[in-house]
């Protein structure tokens, strides 16, 4: 995968974010995604040989659009400042998250900002079960790569409905993200090792988001 020609064209997309720059640079467009898409299939190949849990995920599927959604938000930009999948995808939320961008690239997993019914899930499974997820968030490769969870200014400020303020899991329970990421530095991304860094954080990250994709499933 050229990642390099990646990040090249979505630095002059930035620059040029409008639909008459893209429809003269299309041609381009659609090399860089079909190549990011054969690569996407070669690490679904890979991961589900490693996961026997895998969801299967081919590279068409995983990709998102690099259109920004103007109808619900007209001020942004026509287009995204990166490409982005989801792998082991068996909901957009909750997958393997892949991001090569110009201003931040990634590999995350969990769930952002969910609704009602699944932050409840999760709130559940942690009242029942916190320790597991502290154990696995806790583990040093885990830390090292993913830190801890992102978003920490949408947490409550006082616990949630339904569980006492002196909760032992109550700094988990006020949280309304549960997700983590890796930021990427462009020298890591163009790496040659790259699709190991990929596979070895997948493996990292998997107990984490197997944990909450269980909360919501049972």
């Amino acid at each position: 995968m050229a990642f390099e020609a990646m990040l090249d064209f979505l630095e002059e997309l930035q620059e040029n974010n409008q639909k008459e720059w893209m429809d003269l640079n299309r041609k381009r467009y659609r090399a860089i995604r079909t190549d990011f898409v054969s690569w996407l299939d070669k690490m679904n190949k890979r991961l589900a040989e490693l996961d026997p849990l895998y969801f299967d995920t081919p590279g068409k599927k995983a990709i998102n659009k690099i259109n920004n959604n103007l109808l619900y938000h007209p001020n942004r930009p026509v287009y995204k400042d990166h490409f982005g999948a989801g792998l082991d995808q068996l909901s957009k939320q909750g997958d393997y998250y892949i991001q090569i961008g110009v201003n931040r690239s990634m590999l995350a997993g969990g769930y952002w900002r969910p609704d009602n019914k699944i932050l409840k899930s999760i709130r559940d499974a942690i009242d029942y079960n916190g320790e597991e997820l502290l154990r696995i968030m806790q583990e040093p490769k885990f830390k090292l790569m993913y830190g801890g969870l992102v978003d920490s200014e949408s947490r409550l400020t006082q616990s949630p409905q339904a569980y006492d303020s002196d909760h032992r899991f109550i700094e988990l329970l006020m949280n309304k993200t549960f997700a983590v990421e890796q930021l990427l530095s462009r020298k890591q991304i163009v790496d040659k090792n790259f699709d190991d860094l990929v596979v070895e954080s997948y493996l990292v990250l998997l107990p984490f988001r197997r944990y909450l994709n269980q909360a919501i499933t049972v």
